[in-house]
């Protein structure tokens, strides 16, 4: 016997909320209403097909009967719906960064699948690229550096959710094992490299001119996309150093290539290194997808905390490093992760000024109104 039901469940793909349901009271009175699974669960309400029906006047048989039989269906419903999960593609500024491992983590570790979200992951060759992916809707979170922040008053439809790392210890800058580079002062007229224009690794380079005394173009600077890019034109003397993330350059130091000469993490300490990123289309019609998200996410950074071992072999599988460069980084980047994702007043007006410095932004704008924090887990 059927209970007339709509929908059997709600959608996988975003938790959209299944049909409401025509109900009457259990006593099998009028009048028949709108109603929701819940309230079959609980017996008060039985299908209006099993209660009196205005076309036809039927009496339906004893609530009792119903309410139960009702109350065992909807239970059934409710197991079957609990592994609908809500799909969210979340997209990396690049693949190898060891701050965004914990998407994978999570999902490694089913914590992601617990808070009902199936995660899908796209990867970008740095921050402007994955942008360009928000922008044409084909993702839902982004992982970048805190200044993407500068991209929103420029039109791109996104807030920052989450401040997710804070000095920037997972960005360093390699030069040449046995080239030309010695000191920090030999920089002075040279070349390095970064992802993309008005990225963190961009501004990082900038800075670093700026505080030896040679303003913004003291260090010429050179977008090339991923590292391997950038990797291959430091091999073959193309460009002096590389500013990166730190499982580029513990890899080519394990190698053999190339040498840290500068971390940047010891350099700036009030910064938010990476935050997370929702579209505006996001957070208006899935707000609880990005909840669930950024509980999965704080859930998983306690996780990695407790299993560095099962944490370091899926950071080695991911980024495509060694056990010993993924130890490194577990290392250097695990006591700066943010447990809380708030953004702190001194790293946001220190990002507000690298705006101005990269010619991004002519002034500093009211970061207030560049991210939310609605979104986060409550304490």
């Amino acid at each position: 016997m059927s209970c007339g039901w709509g929908r059997a469940r709600a959608s996988a793909v975003y938790g959209e909320p299944a049909t409401q349901y025509k109900c009457a009271p259990a006593g099998g009175s009028y009048p028949v209403r709108a109603c929701d699974m819940s309230e079959l669960y609980t017996g008060r309400l039985l299908p209006a097909k099993w209660a009196i029906q205005a076309q036809t006047g039927k009496v339906a048989m004893k609530s009792s009967i119903w309410a139960a039989a009702c109350a065992v269906l909807a239970l059934l419903w409710l197991d079957s719906g609990a592994a609908a999960q809500i799909k969210i593609r979340v997209g990396k500024a690049q693949a190898q960064q060891f701050a965004f491992v914990p998407v994978d983590v999570g999902i490694k570790a089913g914590i992601f699948k617990k808070h009902g979200v199936d995660i899908e992951i796209e990867n970008f060759a740095g921050d402007a690229k994955l942008l360009q992916g928000l922008t044409a809707g084909l993702v839902d979170i982004a992982l970048g550096g805190g200044p993407t922040l500068a991209f929103i008053p420029k039109g791109t439809p996104m807030l920052g959710i989450a401040a997710i790392a804070g000095p920037p210890g997972t960005i360093m800058l390699v030069v040449l094992k046995n080239g030309p580079v010695k000191t920090e002062a030999d920089l002075k007229g040279r070349t390095v490299s970064v992802s993309t224009k008005g990225s963190l690794t961009y501004w990082l380079a900038q800075e670093l001119s700026r505080r030896n005394g040679w303003g913004n173009d003291g260090i010429k600077i050179a977008p090339l996309g991923s590292p391997i890019a950038q990797v291959a034109a430091l091999r073959t003397g193309q460009i002096d150093g590389v500013v990166t993330d730190s499982s580029t350059v513990f890899r080519i130091e394990e190698e053999g290539v190339g040498r840290i000469l500068v971390r940047f993490g010891d350099r700036i300490k009030d910064f938010h290194v990476h935050a997370a990123f929702a579209s505006k289309a996001m957070m208006a019609q899935h707000p609880d997808a990005i909840r669930a998200f950024l509980a999965a996410w704080f859930e998983t950074i306690k996780y990695m905390e407790t299993h560095k071992d099962e944490t370091i072999a899926i950071a080695s599988k991911v980024t495509g490093v060694s056990k010993t460069v993924s130890a490194r980084n577990y290392d250097a980047v695990m006591p700066i992760f943010s447990r809380t994702g708030h953004f702190e007043p001194k790293a946001l007006d220190v990002l507000a000024g690298s705006f101005v410095d990269m010619g991004a932004l002519p002034t500093k704008p009211d970061m207030s109104k560049l991210y939310t924090e609605e979104f986060l887990p409550k304490p």
